[in-house]
């Protein structure tokens, strides 16, 4: 009996250990156990990634493209396209936030499964390349925390969006707090927020760290896209530059 009790002790110590050290490690980084998970994902995600992005064409893509020629309906076109095939949790592009050094997979969806493999397109908000809002949700402490830095990023900061069609960059406008309630702020259009009559992404995360009470937001202005892929079907490379004055780089 002294004998299975002291084991029984040393687990319970050796358990102790690891929760402790789990705990300073989500403290000071990110959960570990959640990121060495997501990472699996994340590798796995970005084979389909590389798979899609070779992929040509269809018939039906061909034909739809060679009457498209303005670059802008291009992309539109792929974009639904490709927000009709795909499905929850399917590797459907990239985003890269240098500022933070953010590089993932992103998937299409913001379901727990979905997130818990990398940040997620909602649902609710279309594919880059629709005009109107591409918003995206992400973790900031558990599941490689992709998000955990987000509230670092500062007027003019880029964010990159790459998907099978075209790349598409943001420059950061401003980060707010709101309940998470607040679905208004993935519309284009809402009383409740400033005007937004032109295409933006925004990124959403919890806030504070450690807590769902809140929500930070990032708010960010498209400023350039450029047709890769299927988009190119029949057409030169092009890059677009839109409009966006007032968005010097924040210099920091």
């Amino acid at each position: 009996m002294r004998a299975l009790l002291r084991a029984l002790s040393t687990v319970l110590i050796v358990a102790g250990v690891l929760l402790l050290i789990d705990a300073g490690l989500t403290l000071a980084w990110q959960e570990p156990v959640s990121a060495f998970l997501a990472q699996r994902n994340q590798n796995r995600l970005a084979g389909q990634l590389r798979a899609l992005q070779a992929a040509p064409p269809t018939g039906l893509e061909r034909r739809a493209l060679s009457v498209l020629h303005d670059p802008r309906q291009r992309l539109a076109f792929l974009a639904r396209n490709l927000r009709r095939h795909s499905h929850d949790g399917a590797a459907v592009g990239r985003i890269r936030i240098p500022r933070i050094g953010a590089n993932f997979v992103l998937v299409d969806g913001t379901s727990h499964d979905d997130l818990t493999k990398g940040p997620g397109i909602y649902e609710q908000t279309s594919f880059p390349g629709v005009p109107g809002t591409t918003a995206i949700a992400g973790h900031r402490t558990t599941y490689l925390a992709p998000f955990r830095h987000i509230d670092q990023l500062g007027r003019g900061d880029p964010i990159v969006v790459e998907m099978p069609y075209g790349r598409f960059t943001y420059a950061v406008q401003r980060h707010i707090i709101v309940d998470p309630s607040a679905v208004w702020i993935i519309r284009r259009n809402s009383e409740h927020g400033p005007d937004t009559h032109y295409d933006r992404l925004v990124l959403s995360a919890c806030n504070p760290l450690y807590s769902a009470a809140q929500r930070i937001i990032v708010i960010a202005r498209l400023i350039g896209r450029e047709p890769r892929g299927a988009a190119l079907t029949g057409g030169p490379a092009q890059t677009l530059v839109e409009k966006a004055p007032g968005l010097p780089s924040s210099g920091r």
